[in-house]
Formats: C-alpha cells, structure tokens, sequence
C-alpha cells in the first residue's frame, strides 16, 4: 500500500514539473493593442488603432526577443511587419496609401483564452472608405501559443464575408503578408526556401507552394519566421510574391487565369487559415517541413 501512495506521489510531482515547464502565454489589453507575453517576456503585439491602415502584428519577436519582422521604411512605409489586407477593392484600397483611400478598422476585440498554454483572441473588424458602402466584414481567430523554448505559434483564421458584390482587379497587394527584419532578409545573407526547396526570389516568385521560410543570422544567432497555408484555403496553394529584401506573402489575386478579375458574390463567404512559426536555427533545424504536416491534418 505504501509503494503504491509513493508511486501515486511521484506521479503527481513528476506531472506539476511537466505543468511548470509548459510556456505560459498571457494577453492583456493595453490601450490599443492587445499585448501577448510568453513566460513574462513581449512576443507581440495586436495592433488595433483607429489611425492604422489595418490591424498588424508588431514586433514579432523571436527566442532571441529580437523582432524577426520589420515595422516600415522610407521605400516601403505600406508594409507592417505581419498583416492583412488588400488592395484594389471595389476601387479602394486596404493594403496602402493613405486612409481616405480605405481602412480595416476593428469593432471588437476578445481574449477569449489567456493564461495558460495558449492566448485566444476575436477580432471581428469592417472594411470601409468615406463615400462608400463597406464591401467586406471580417471575423478572426488569433490563437497565440509556444510548442517549445525555440518556436512561437500564430494561428489567423479568417472568415471574409461579403457585404457587396467584389470586385478584386489584378494586384500583388493581396491578404496574409511578411515583412521580415532587413538584418534577416536575402540581401543581407538571409534565406528564403519554400517547401519544393527553391530559394531566393528569383526562384520562389509566383511559384505555388504551401509554406515559405525566411531566416538569417544576427548577433551569432539564426533564427526565423515562416508563413504557412491550409490545404482548406480558398486558392490553395497560393502563389507567392516574394522579395529579397524580405517580403514574401501567398497572393492568389496578382495570378488569375487570363488575368481575370476575383469576382465575389455579396453574401459570399471566403475562409483562409495561416499559421505563422516564429523559430530558432534554419528551417531544417526548426522542422518546418513536418510542422506543416501536422499543420494540415488538423
């Protein structure tokens, strides 16, 4: 009887050490950003301001706790850090420019889950310009959590509803997009490899694949971020836009057949998930390929 008290004891110690080692994340509301911590250090934040062309993410920060991604330049002051939008709208535009042109701007934002092993977040937001009727409603799942000290997890689901019938014209400015840190990009001897092994933007743009990564070294570090599709996706596997200076971004409206126009119906309802791996080592070390299997069968 004993042995078997001792032998339940040891269970419950050896399952609260397994507890303790578990990554918390937490999210807390903070003016207009949703902050999201792992083990008490920034990963990221959900920006939500009204004066922003669309939420984003910023920074995203690696193991390191240096951002992978980029906020802006002087060339590209359109691209923050890791995002959602597009342009060329019904003739407006929710990717660039200034604001009268269109804006995603946020209704609600829920921390649904926070605390535990992962942060759950819903954000329901419309899309919409002076002068106009609103053409798209969207609603998203952010779910935020750490598989290990050296990966940091994503998951952005999204639901765009159709308030109008959509016209989409021909653009490389097109939904889930990376921007990463200069220091991390091709141009300074990062990498940048999809799941066919091509790298390099002469060798990955436009060609369809179901994951991209790009990763580089800095400070005797290599870390990276990659950007995943769901075999679910509308479009799958979308073609990518990538630059060696550090975009990359799966477009499917810069390819449509005999350069079509996307037509959507009002009332219509498109449903995309990506899942973006935030890693230490190069893409061999982080196992992206196997992540993605995993990735697809849930």
């Amino acid at each position: 009887m004993k042995k078997h008290i001792a032998f339940i004891m040891l269970s419950i110690a050896l399952s609260l050490q397994v507890a303790s080692a578990q990554e918390k994340v937490t999210a807390n509301k903070v003016g207009d950003r949703i902050e999201i911590r792992i083990n008490g250090n920034l990963f990221t934040n959900y920006v939500l301001s009204e004066f922003e062309k669309y939420p984003f993410f910023y920074p995203v920060n690696g193991p390191s706790n240096a951002s992978v991604t980029s906020m802006r330049n002087a060339n590209y002051p359109h691209h923050s850090s890791l995002f959602f939008g597009c342009d060329k709208v019904n003739g407006g535009n929710y990717w660039q420019e200034d604001l009268e042109r269109g804006q995603i701007i946020s209704l609600r934002a829920d921390i649904k889950e926070s605390g535990g092993e992962k942060v759950v977040i819903e954000n329901e937001c419309i899309w919409r310009r002076p002068g106009a009727d609103a053409p798209i409603k969207d609603k998203r799942t952010i779910a935020v959590s750490a598989p290990s000290k050296g990966k940091f997890q994503i998951d952005f689901d999204v639901t765009m509803e159709m308030l109008l019938d959509v016209v989409i014209e021909k653009t490389n400015h097109s939904l889930f997009s990376g921007r990463m840190d200069p220091d991390l990009a091709v141009i300074n001897g990062g990498v940048m490899i999809n799941a066919e092994g091509e790298t390099g933007e002469k060798n990955t743009f436009g060609k369809s694949s179901s994951w991209m990564d790009c990763y580089g070294q800095r400070l005797g570090k290599t870390e990276g971020m990659a950007i995943m599709q769901h075999p679910s996706n509308e479009w799958y596997p979308s073609p990518w836009f990538t630059r060696d200076y550090g975009f990359f971004s799966p477009t499917p409206m810069y390819w449509p057949e005999n350069d079509k126009n996307t037509l959507l119906k009002k009332g219509e309802e498109i449903k995309l998930r990506y899942r973006v791996l935030v890693h230490s080592g190069n893409y061999l070390e982080a196992d992206i390929a196997q992540e993605f299997e995993k990735y697809k069968s849930e």
